[in-house]
């Protein structure tokens, strides 16, 4: 399922004195999630605050919030979840929010009959992400986010279509 406001990641702390806060980001790099101008408290988008700084600092976004000019004012913010507009995140086509694969409903590419369970997890490993997909008996299996296995992605509608690796699951050939 598609959703309007996706979370960026939370804060986890204070940095300096001046009310900047550190961020511990849910996307593949802090140098992605630095490009947005307004951030949201909310995951509805009622609550905005405009983005004065950010930048990378190892794998955290340092990040400067408009209104937040003091270390007591960053700390109450400590542990807030932070959430980004979709449509400010301008994804390349093929590549979707961790948030919403969670969920999808994965079939077999070449027998729509085939239902292998659903997304319940993504493994972020450096090489490639792999999806944790469980079965209404609650076995977990293991897919690499390959274009090999990966043939089908719609998040609008909630399904993927694999074509699995040989061995991943019992019954696949």
């Amino acid at each position: 399922m598609v959703k309007d406001y996706l979370e960026l990641g939370q804060i986890v702390g204070t940095h300096g004195i001046k009310g900047e806060i550190r961020i511990n980001p849910w996307c593949d790099s802090p140098d992605f999630a630095k490009k947005f101008k307004t951030v949201y408290f909310d995951p509805d988008g009622k609550k905005s605050v405009k983005v004065t700084a950010a930048r990378a600092h190892g794998n955290i976004i340092l990040m400067k919030l408009e209104g937040c000019d003091t270390m007591e004012k960053a700390e109450a913010l400590r542990n807030k979840m932070l959430y980004i507009k979709r449509a400010d995140a301008n994804l390349p086509k093929g590549t979707w929010f961790i948030e919403e694969l969670i969920g999808c409903e994965v079939f077999d590419a070449d027998n729509e009959s085939t239902r292998y369970g659903r997304i319940t997890d993504v493994s972020v490993t450096g090489a490639n992400d792999v999806w944790h997909i469980t079965d209404e008996k609650n076995n977990e299996y293991l897919i690499p986010s390959i274009r090999e296995v990966v043939i089908q992605v719609d998040v609008e509608q909630n399904f993927v279509r694999i074509r699995p690796l040989k061995g991943i699951f019992e019954d696949a050939d």
